[in-house]
């Protein structure tokens, strides 16, 4: 496709947060341009599980963007068609401590009342929905909310949607530099020449801090690796996304060193994803094999049936971390024009709707579902962030 002159807005970044910010400015009546130096979904995306969770964040801001973003996603399905696997397949968090079990019924009667739907359930309940669950594992709860998706097909089909409208999508092209004059944005100079717009969004995920250096801007956005197990496809065994209790910390948690609790998951092509791993090592790549043992024993802890399973592959990714675990949202707070969508560490396919509707209600000046200044990128240039 050929490098437009002009447009309306361009968005950087063709991961899900980019495609549905491009998305929800397309419906408000622009004409988006998409770019990325890579092709669509190769960054963070394409290392995602497609979670829309609910269950892992504390009564706040992030949850009430994630309880809109939930609904988001199914009207996004009805909108451009459910041809990227989303499922409201709920998930069970189990707890295997007496402290556990009090942190997590404490949690649930906080998050139900915010509007979650969180049903604490004893050993028989869960041996029902779950009848391969390690036996020594007594209490737990559902959370009928949680759902996933194939994030690299709803990626597609999204950016399809836009470009069936007007819009357009350029991959392989890198911006070189974000042009502004008086403080407002002109544009984009990128590897294949100068682009006129007077927005330009930066949804380029863990490399967002890098995009909001070449607009003379800081964002605080750094990479914290995480690594995915997934098994051979196989009859369903595994029927809900079931995580242990100490991810909901370890998701709050800042710390740089290696964080590791189990979360098992069927995916509609019949493989299981198996993880979590968290730890802040920069841009290092390569395979930890310590790091891939840890996560199959923790898994067959909750699972003993996953000893006899075949795992087909391994891969990390890079999720975009914010140092108040907050994604950014909004107008940059020294560039008039520049706006970021970026920061969502591993919530970024769950969160992706609903902070493309926020960026998109903000921009063209429409009232706002929810108050966006939890999430302003001015929190960083007032000091409140370390």
């Amino acid at each position: 496709m050929s490098r437009p002159e002009r447009c309306d807005a361009i968005v950087i970044g063709a991961g899900i947060v980019g495609a549905t910010t491009a998305y929800a400015l397309t419906r408000a009546g622009l004409k988006v341009l998409v770019i990325d130096r890579g092709t669509l979904a190769s960054g963070t995306t394409s290392a995602g599980e497609g979670n829309i969770l609910v269950s892992d964040k504390e009564p706040g801001p992030e949850l009430d963007l994630a309880l809109r973003s939930r609904d988001g996603w199914f009207e996004l399905a009805q909108e451009i068609g459910n041809s990227f696997e989303l499922e409201a397949k709920g998930g069970i968090v189990v707890a295997r401590s007496d402290a556990g079990v009090s942190g997590l019924r404490e949690l649930t009667s906080r998050q139900r009342g915010v509007g979650v739907d969180a049903q604490d359930i004893s050993a028989s309940e869960l041996r029902n929905l779950e009848p391969h669950l390690s036996h020594s594992i007594t209490e737990g709860a559902i959370y009928p909310q949680d759902s996933q998706c194939q994030p690299m097909l709803a990626t597609a089909h999204t950016l399809k949607y836009i470009t069936d409208r007007g819009g357009q999508f350029l991959p392989s092209v890198a911006v070189t530099s974000i042009k502004s004059s008086g403080g407002k944005i002109v544009g984009v100079e990128t590897t294949s020449g100068f682009i006129s717009s007077p927005v330009v969004i930066n949804a380029a995920g863990t490399w967002a801090g890098e995009i909001a250096e070449l607009a003379g801007t800081h964002l605080p956005i750094a990479p914290r690796r995480g690594f995915i197990l997934v098994t051979v496809p196989m009859h369903k065994i595994i029927f809900h996304k079931v995580y242990d209790a100490e991810y909901v910390a370890n998701v709050a948690s800042g710390a740089a060193d290696l964080q590791s609790s189990a979360v098992v998951e069927g995916t509609q092509s019949g493989t299981i994803l198996i993880g979590a791993s968290r730890e802040r090592v920069g841009f290092k790549e390569g395979i930890d094999y310590s790091i891939l043992r840890l996560l199959a024993r923790q898994a067959i802890e909750l699972f003993p049936i996953l000893a006899e399973v075949q795992l087909l592959r391994a891969y990390r990714g890079f999720r975009p971390y914010a140092p108040d675990h907050l994604p950014v949202i909004g107008e940059d707070a020294q560039i008039k024009g520049l706006w970021h969508n970026a920061g969502h560490e591993g919530a970024g396919i769950g969160l992706a709707p609903a902070s493309a509707q926020l960026i998109a209600e903000i921009l063209t000046g429409e009232s706002a579902f929810m108050d966006p200044t939890p999430f302003s990128p001015a929190r960083f240039v007032q000091g409140a962030v370390a």
